[in-house]
Order: C-alpha cells, then structure tokens, then sequence
C-alpha cells in the first residue's frame, strides 16, 4: 500500500481507502492525496469530509474539501465522493486508520519498578514509574503507560493497554486486548460493611420506619476475598471503578464496553457485548445478561437480574428484576410504553384539573347570584 507517514501524518489516496473501508468510489479529480478527516465545514483540500447527515451534506457546498464520505445513494457534482451503506461503520475504519498510537516503545522504563518475580511477555512496554506487584504475568504485546500500578499475581493477558494513572489490585485476571483508560481502577475493595445490630436500613425494610436509638452504632468493614475477572476484548474507560468481589469474583463478560465514570460494585456479573454509558452506577450482586445497553446515569439496586438483550435509557432507576429484550425508561423503572402513558397521563389530569377549577368558579359565581 503507497501510505506513508510524514511527522506522524498518515497520507491516503482515495482508492487505498475505499479498498479499506469498502464502498463506491466515484472520483471527479485524480491523485487526491489524503491527510487527515474532519466535518466539511473544517476541511480543507488534503480532507476527507465525513458528510454522515443531511446537514453535512448541505455543508459540502461551502467546505474546501475535494473528497467526501457520504451514504450510499448521495450524487454530487464537483467532488469526489465514497459511497457507503453503513457511514458510521465506515467512519469507525477511517478513525482507526488515522489513528495515531501513544509513545510506548518495547523495554522497561529505567524508573518502573517491576518485581524480581512478576513475569514479563515479548515486546512489551513499561512506561516511566509503572509499578508491577510480585508474581504478576504481564502477557505479550501489552503496553503499560507511565504511572500504572499493578498488584501482586495479577494476570494480565496479550495485547493489553493501560493508559497513565490506572490502578490494578492483587489476583485481578485480564484477558486479552484489553483497553483502559486514565484513572481508572479494578480491583478494590467492595463497599461491603455491617453493624451488630440492625441499622436504620434494615429496620427500615423490616418494619417500614426509622425508629429506635442507633447512636452508639459501629460499621464494621467486610473485607472482599474475591477477584475481579476481565474478559478479552473489554474497554474500560477513564476513572471507572470496578470492585473486587466478597467471596465470589466481579465479572465483565467478553467485548463488553464501560464508559468513564462507571461504578460496577462487589460481586457483579456482567455479560458479553454489553455498553454501559457514563455515570451508571451497579450495585452488589447484580447479575447482567448479555447485549445490554445501560444508558447514562443508570442507577441499578442490589441483587438486581437484568435480561440479555434489554436495553435501559437514559437515569432509569432499577429497582426490580428486568426480562430480557426489555426497553424501561423512568425511576423506579418501568416499559416505555408504560412510562409513555404515565406522562399522557399527567398531561390529563393537568387538563382536568384546569376544567375543575372552571367549574369551581362557575359554582361560586351562581351560588352569589342567588
């Protein structure tokens, strides 16, 4: 292939990338060469103008751009253009193929302090003041970017990358080409905690009211003895947490993918292909099958079981148990059908309301007539 890269600029022409992405290429000037991808309204004549929407494609006719990506069907004159059926798909490709990877040449940093007993694959890169616990494997191809820590006997797998800050605790197993991101945390402890007698929670659950003198009450921590297990393929993002289990392991299944700012507590199971956005936060024990979406601000309870294939919307509060394929908006979570009722709902009684204070008037205005 005739790429290059000049000063970590990556140059294309129109037919490598179509041969790349798939698609229809129909090419209005020859020996387009291209450098970098951005929206029309930013491009310039060495971009590939990512026109995915209606608007974009409106934009076009102001951008400096001689090529575009568009969807299939799109015919337009004086440009140079990729068809394609799926665009976001194809933009997916195009981000991968401009893509370009943080420093992480092969060795060992001369600050990282790595334990004389922890295990190191081929080609692997050790960033400046990583820290690498006893007994730990760090599999082939991985790249631990400056200022990670990683227990003892910590499983690591091929093909890894640990961006700057992420912490890993002891006995934690990840798989392969793993992903994550700044800040993030696997591995501690579980916000697991009792009291010698029964606190303002459970009197609360047992009698329905808060009474008694707790006063002189102690929390006592309950240490986790579990792991956390990491599937191949998982991307956890930046400053996510995900706790080690009581006794049993925290679980994330195979290709599931976890936003920033995710809290995933003691002992959950999460399954395969899953997404969980920014700001979810999971409860102890909760069990989640695979392919589900939870959308931002998703507050789950404890010991909840959601179904494969369901998908949460956006700060939908679970309380109750979810069958699979479900769609649940709203807090304490319900069908969105349901939901879109509640809210017609509401709108009538508004209305009826507002006809009751009329015939309220009318009411007071005849009994002064008399």
């Amino acid at each position: 292939m005739g790429s290059k890269i000049l000063n970590e600029v990556k140059t294309y022409t129109l037919n490598e990338i179509t041969q790349i992405i798939g698609g229809i290429l129909n090419q209005v000037e020859e020996n387009i060469v291209i450098k970098r991808i951005s929206p029309p309204k930013l491009a310039d004549e060495e971009t590939l103008a990512l026109a995915l929407s209606e608007e974009e494609i409106q934009n076009l006719a102001q951008s400096k751009a001689k090529a575009a990506l568009v969807p299939f069907g799109v015919s337009l004159e004086n440009i140079s253009t990729i068809e394609v059926e799926r665009p976001r798909l194809a933009m997916m490709k195009l981000l991968h193929l401009f893509y370009i990877p943080p420093d992480a040449p092969i060795g060992i940093h001369p600050t990282a302090v790595v334990h004389p007993e922890a295990q190191v694959g081929q080609n692997v890169s050790i960033g400046p003041n990583v820290v690498i616990g006893r007994g730990t494997i760090i599999g082939d191809h991985t790249k631990i970017l400056a200022n990670v820590y990683i227990g003892k006997k910590a499983q690591i797998g091929n093909n890894c990358l640990f961006h700057p800050g992420v912490n890993i605790g002891d006995f934690i197993s990840i798989g392969n080409n793993v992903i994550i991101n700044q800040g993030a945390s696997v591995g501690g402890d579980g916000f697991s905690f009792v009291t010698e007698t029964p606190n303002t929670i459970e009197t609360a659950k047992q009698e329905g009211k808060v009474d008694g003198d707790f006063s002189q009450q102690k929390i006592y921590k309950i240490p986790s003895l579990g792991s956390v297990i990491i599937h191949d393929d998982v991307e956890i993002g930046a400053n996510a947490t995900i706790d080690r289990g009581t006794l049993e392991n925290t679980i994330v299944g195979k290709g599931t993918k976890v936003d920033n700012l995710v809290m995933i507590a003691h002992n959950c199971k999460i399954g395969e292909n899953c997404l969980v956005v920014s700001q979810v936060g999971i409860a102890g024990s909760t069990v989640i099958g695979d392919r589900v979406v939870l959308a931002g601000q998703v507050g789950i309870a404890d010991h909840i079981t959601i179904g494969s294939d369901s998908i949460l919307m956006a700060q939908s509060g679970v309380s109750k148990n979810i069958p699979e394929k479900s769609i649940v908006m709203g807090s304490p979570a319900v069908p969105r059908k349901e939901f879109v009722r509640q809210l017609k709902a509401f709108k009538d009684i508004s209305s009826l309301m507002k006809q009751v204070k009329e015939l309220k008037q009318e009411i007071e205005a005849l009994k002064q007539e008399k």
